[in-house]
């Protein structure tokens, strides 16, 4: 065995500590290792046996055994049993990952300070080995990790898990979905279901979720709001490739029929907001959906709430980042106070593209009470609504009144 090995195995017993000690002292989910003896010895039972087989195998560049990969799941599962979470399963990964890494490094420059010198062929075997087994160990880790939570958790509480998995970025993400029969698509649609008022421990709202994941069998999860009265509702969905290329406008039918079923279960004004990405941006997908429902108008249960998209309310988005245009437009909206129902008017005006029949239908007006309504706008404010320039001041007055951004 070469200088760099044999460092290692001389070594196994107290990096093998070392990394017990990591555990307990970086992980808050670990620290029940400093009182709990034999769970102590069991970890450092666990970590002392892969620096074995690291140093065992590494040499020949040996793949680890399928009883070597059974033992690493037996590991994850009996974690995950246990109740650690994904966040502490992932920060387990990483600090083990940098302490080997360091580990390395510490053994080829005690070689080098003894005068040994380890060889760079005997460090380059090492990495070549280290990066596809370590890959390996981790997989099997997350397939035993996500075994014991189909065993431990209800079906809806694990689909709420491989969306937030998905949304940060986790890799047992393909794990969980395979444990629940879900496929992982190239590119998805992010929806994002603002609520802004829900009365406090409304029970309702699992069932719908429920019922939500077993009829359209998509990654759905509930992120409460401060206080508990306001949240979202977020779902990562299948999209094809051209979704939001060909037609900026366009949304999968499987996310408005998502937002729509749950709004209508719902039974309270909320807004949506998509966006879609690959599944490796899903993050960025996420931040720009949400951006997009708090800028979306708020609609009754009685509506058909549909998903906005970035080109919905782009003018919204720059606008809420624009402290003094906003500041503006608010002043604009504060003129039509005097006004009957003239938000209300405005809003049907130009979701109806301005057409007076179909406007008066909607607010269940004669097309005359419509004109008076609309030339009492245009007095209030000295902006005619139907002109270039009312359309592009009013209509977003109307969208950040609506999504009750100028509380």
């Amino acid at each position: 065995m070469g200088s760099l090995f044999a460092e290692l195995a001389r070594q196994a017993s107290a990096n093998a500590r070392r990394e017990v000690e990591a555990y307990a002292r970086e992980i808050a989910e670990f620290g029940f290792l400093d009182t709990n003896s034999r769970a102590r010895g069991e970890t450092l039972e666990h970590a002392l046996w892969l620096r074995r087989r690291t140093v065992e195998l590494s040499p020949d560049n040996a793949e680890l055994s399928d009883d070597d990969l059974g033992h690493i799941a037996a590991i994850g599962e009996s974690r995950a049993a246990a109740g650690m979470s994904l966040d502490a399963r992932q920060r387990v990964l990483r600090l083990h990952t940098s302490l080997m890494l360091r580990e390395i490094n510490e053994a080829t420059e005690a070689q080098r300070g003894a005068g040994v010198g380890a060889g760079v062929g005997e460090l380059m075997r090492m990495m070549h080995w280290f990066a596809p087994q370590g890959e390996r160990g981790i997989r099997a880790y997350s397939q035993g990790f996500a075994a014991a939570l189909r065993h431990r958790l209800p079906y809806v509480e694990q689909v709420a898990l491989l969306a937030r998995s998905l949304l940060k970025g986790d890799p047992i993400a393909a794990e969980l979905a395979s444990a629940l029969g879900m496929e992982l698509p190239e590119r998805c649609a992010v929806a994002v279901i603002r609520v802004p008022d829900r009365p406090a421990g409304d029970r309702d709202l699992e069932s719908e979720i429920e019922a939500l994941v077993k009829t359209h069998r998509a990654p759905v999860t509930w992120w409460p709001g401060r206080g508990g009265r306001s949240g979202e509702l977020i779902a990562v969905i299948p999209a094809s490739s051209s979704a939001e290329t060909v037609q900026p406008r366009s949304v999968p039918d499987p996310v408005s029929d998502l937002v729509r079923d749950f709004a209508q279960a719902l039974g309270r004004p909320c807004a949506a907001g998509t966006a879609t990405a690959s599944l490796a941006d899903v993050a960025d997908a996420l931040d720009l959906a949400r951006r997009i429902s708090r800028a979306a108008p708020l609609r009754p249960a009685s509506a058909r709430l549909r998903p906005y998209t970035m080109s919905d309310v782009f003018v919204e988005l720059a606008v809420a980042d624009a402290p003094s245009v906003d500041a503006w437009l608010q002043a604009v909206g504060r003129r039509l106070r005097p006004g009957p129902d003239l938000l209300v008017t405005l809003d049907a005006y130009y979701r109806h593209d301005m057409h007076r029949g179909a406007t008066a239908a909607a607010l269940n007006v004669h097309p005359r009470t419509l004109d008076y309504r609309l030339r009492r706008v245009r007095e209030l404010t000295g902006i005619d609504p139907g002109s270039t320039r009312g359309v592009r001041i009013l209509s977003a007055v109307v969208t950040r009144r609506l999504s009750e951004a100028w509380r």
